[in-house]
């Protein structure tokens, strides 16, 4: 078995990673840290996992944390994992980190989207960590940035249009719609039960910082400036996303050639699912797994393509998504520990 430790283990991620972890068959969970419930259960604080696992959360001690432990999950706000993931990285310990801070090419992109950066040279050597795009990466690196959730899901759509210049640059439009638990489990007024209920609402209205990082893949992908249009929107569900996505074609193509194309493009990849023609995306066939789920139609009045793409924002776009990169970092196949399919009820 191999120790793996959390580091931020009770918020909504960090209870879905120590949830899928607990019935992982070679990974055994050594040590979570939480501040604000340094010294309860792990199990107390979320009883769905009593008897599963019963670790007592501590205090993130970095002279501490993970001894014993060759990987370390890091679920911790924008802004301070750059101060605790150095210092685990010294320590020779592989870190899979959840938050924006490594997931930049560009350290002047991030600077403009979130802060002033910390360790700007780890920066660098991180790797963005999108198995379907960068496995070979992954399998060698020290630090793993996981994707966010929204552009988890968006730039698994777009990936084949760009690869291949299908789409015009400057007229894609993603507008995505997630679950309430994307917000994290802090409290906060626009997340109250009677704020979401029966509602519906966009929010970040042209200044939502995944735009950058959909933006900075996506480019790289096509190997030319990607710019784009993003509106998320917040659902009155606990978890999922779906994105619709709009964009001109380049050049007249069937549906069938295109979906062929899709399927080409991810022939490698379990976890991405092209549907069939006529067919779209729907939570609830994805909520609780690890896959994206993508469709395609084409508006061949306005040659325009319509991509619509489903995941679980907790799971593909993040704990799962985690796991799946630590699986292909230690060598092992991709979907161990993942293999659940979407709860669909």
């Amino acid at each position: 078995m191999v120790n793996v430790s959390v580091v931020g283990a009770t918020g909504y991620t960090g209870a879905e990673l120590v949830r899928l972890l607990a019935k992982h068959p070679k990974l055994e969970i050594n040590t979570l840290t939480s501040n604000t419930f340094a010294g309860q259960k792990i199990s107390d604080i979320y009883p769905n996992l009593k008897g599963m696992i019963d670790i007592e959360c501590e205090k993130l001690e970095l002279d501490k944390v993970g001894e014993g432990s060759e990987f370390i999950f890091t679920a911790l706000p924008h802004g301070i994992s750059m101060d605790v993931v150095p210092k685990l990285v010294e320590r020779g310990i592989k870190v899979i980190d959840l938050s924006g801070d490594y997931r930049y090419s560009n350290l002047i992109t991030y600077e403009e989207w979130y802060k002033e950066h910390s360790s700007p040279k780890l920066l660098r050597e991180g790797v963005y960590g999108l198995p379907e795009l960068g496995k070979e990466k992954i399998k060698e690196a020290k630090l793993v940035a996981n994707p966010g959730c929204y552009p988890t899901a968006s730039i698994l759509a777009l990936a084949p249009m760009v690869k291949e210049g299908l789409i015009e640059d400057g007229s894609i439009i993603i507008d995505a719609k997630s679950g309430t638990t994307g917000a994290g489990r802090k409290v906060s007024l626009g997340t109250h039960f009677c704020e979401i209920d029966s509602n519906f609402k966009a929010y970040k209205v042209g200044n939502h910082r995944h735009t950058s990082e959909i933006e900075e893949k996506l480019s790289l992908v096509g190997d030319n400036d990607v710019s784009l249009t993003f509106t998320p929107h917040l659902l009155p569900v606990k978890r999922g996303i779906l994105a619709t996505i709009y964009g001109n074609l380049t050049k007249g193509v069937e549906i069938e050639e295109l979906l062929e194309r899709y399927r080409l493009f991810y022939k490698a990849n379990k976890f991405v699912r092209i549907l069939d023609m006529g067919q779209l995306p729907q939570l609830k066939y994805v909520v609780g797994s690890n896959y994206c789920d993508i469709g395609i139609q084409i508006d061949e009045r306005r040659n325009r393509v319509i991509i619509v793409s489903a995941i679980d924002n907790l799971i593909k776009g993040s704990a799962g998504q985690a796991i799946q990169n630590l699986n292909i970092m230690a060598g092992w196949d991709e979907s161990l520990g993942l293999e659940d399919v979407g709860m669909y009820l």
